[in-house]
């Protein structure tokens, strides 16, 4: 695979790293998970896809995360919202296939309200609210910035910033007003973002156009190599109808 040199644009004064990839058809923006960057395993595995089928692709770091600046503790769901919708408009042009991984799947629905397409992985709407216990969120809510262990090594680091703000952008209580084709992957055994988050994800979207692939045995990362055949396979589906 070709490697594509590392680009940045400025959003609100934040300097914002990027990968984009020239080609044909809709865009692939893929959208990674919280405190997560845009060279993980799916997102080059999807950039390879895309290379050879002459695909379109975008993939960036939000504020603060992989080669982005800025602090990751200043970052919120709201602030990285905007870092995405500012980088499409800028760098893209035409139909757009969303791809967005755990929390980027939850910025992937809030983006996908005005765009054609969307792919959920490991989809985590509103993990502000189900992730957290009463007590850690009475110290979110007293302005107190969590750090416990991660499960993937190192630590895990929430501020009370960036939970309000997802408090704030929450979309499993009400109907997900999108009518477009959506594939939600998830992990049969995923220990971060339960299974059933898939299911109420999957009953609050609106589209009669949505299929959740539940893969057996499969954990959060999704990043085996059966696991990422079967997310490109999806992605492959919705873009078969796509002029």
């Amino acid at each position: 695979m070709s490697q594509i040199e590392l680009a940045y644009t400025e959003v609100e004064g934040r300097r914002i790293a990027y990968r984009s990839r020239e080609g044909t058809g809709p865009t692939i923006v893929f959208l990674p998970g919280y405190a997560s960057d845009m060279d993980g395993a799916k997102a080059t595995a999807l950039d390879a896809f895309a290379e050879r089928r002459g695909l379109a692709m975008l993939r960036l770091d939000y504020s603060g995360t992989g080669s982005s600046g800025g602090r990751f503790e200043e970052g919120t769901l709201a602030r990285w919202l905007e870092e995405a919708l500012a980088a499409i408009d800028q760098l893209t042009r035409g139909p757009l296939l969303l791809v967005g991984s755990s929390m980027g799947g939850w910025i992937a629905l809030h983006l996908a309200l005005l765009r054609p397409a969307l792919v959920g992985l490991a989809a985590a709407p509103d993990f502000t609210d189900w992730g957290f216990s009463d007590q850690l969120k009475e110290r979110l809510t007293r302005g107190e910035t969590l750090r416990r262990p991660s499960p993937y090594g190192g630590e895990q680091v929430t501020a009370a910033g960036f939970w309000s703000s997802g408090q704030k952008l929450s979309l499993l209580g009400a109907e997900i007003e999108l009518d477009c084709p959506v594939r939600l992957v998830h992990g049969e055994r995923d220990e971060d973002v339960p299974l059933e988050i898939a299911f109420r994800t999957m009953r609050a979207l609106r589209s009669s156009d949505v299929q959740l692939n539940v893969l057996k045995g499969g954990r959060h990362r999704l990043s085996e190599p059966h696991e990422i055949d079967a997310i490109l396979r999806t992605v492959a589906s919705l873009l078969e109808p796509c002029p």
